[in-house]
């Protein structure tokens, strides 16, 4: 068994943020395939692959909330939540330009990174709420579903959630609805830590060692993946030709 690991991080936590990095991983390089022409699959309408990717948004959305409520327990203070913060809205930036690069008519404009960005001052923000996040979080998840306006389908305005009909882009985590996930991963966070420390703050087996490392690498894997994964196909290919 490993023992637990220092003040603000949780190995069980980081554990099951590399489990859904890899689980991303997969689901990224059957698109990949998709793209290159190598498999035929519907991404954008087969439930298979939709739910799928739901899954690991809520997944990594949940982690980022009981993240927050760690860190917050731990005594972070907002100058060190600010240059957390900045590492992901640059990298949000950069993911921005690269995929203009690659995807001029489907370009990421406000995709997970982004929306992680601006959902975490706003879960910041609204911590002391307490339990009143899980209401918070389901007026979030469920205003998608109650008021939507043509204003919002642009590019301008479809980082908030309310649009009508989905943008055609490689990635999109509007704040609404998926704000409400992170806020009830917050909401999760402060009561186990007021009621079970011991589920997040426990050893975890050594087996389970390098999901919780690649966890604790999360924004350096997620940058480097796609890279790593198209450049390797690109190679096959040119090698097959």
């Amino acid at each position: 068994m490993r023992t637990p690991g220092p003040p603000g991080r949780s190995d069980r936590l980081d554990a099951l943020r590399g489990l859904a990095m890899v689980w991303m991983a997969v689901f990224h390089f059957c698109y990949d395939l998709n793209h290159f022409g190598l498999i035929r699959q519907a991404f954008r309408s087969d439930p298979f692959w939709l739910w799928q990717r739901t899954a690991i948004v809520t997944l990594f959305l949940a982690c980022a909330g009981l993240a927050l409520a760690l860190a917050l327990h731990a005594g972070q203070g907002w100058p060190r939540f600010w240059r957390r913060w900045a590492q992901v809205a640059g990298c949000a930036v950069l993911v921005s330009a690269g995929s203009a690069l690659m995807f001029p008519r489907s370009w990421i404009s406000f995709g997970i990174l982004h929306g992680i960005a601006v959902m975490l001052v706003l879960a910041r923000l609204a911590a002391p709420l307490r339990g009143w996040l899980w209401l918070l979080g389901l007026v979030a998840i469920a205003l998608p579903r109650l008021v939507a306006d043509p204003f919002f389908d642009s590019r301008w305005t479809n980082w908030l959630g309310l649009v009508t009909r989905k943008p055609v882009t490689e990635d999109w985590a509007p704040v609404l609805p998926w704000l409400g996930v992170m806020l009830w991963g917050l909401a999760a966070g402060q009561w186990l830590l007021a009621r079970r420390p011991g589920w997040l703050a426990g050893a975890l087996p050594h087996r389970l060692a390098p999901l919780a490392a690649l966890g604790r690498w999360s924004l350096s894997f997620y940058m480097l993946h796609q890279p790593v994964l198209i450049g390797a196909l690109m190679l096959y290919l040119w090698i097959r030709r």
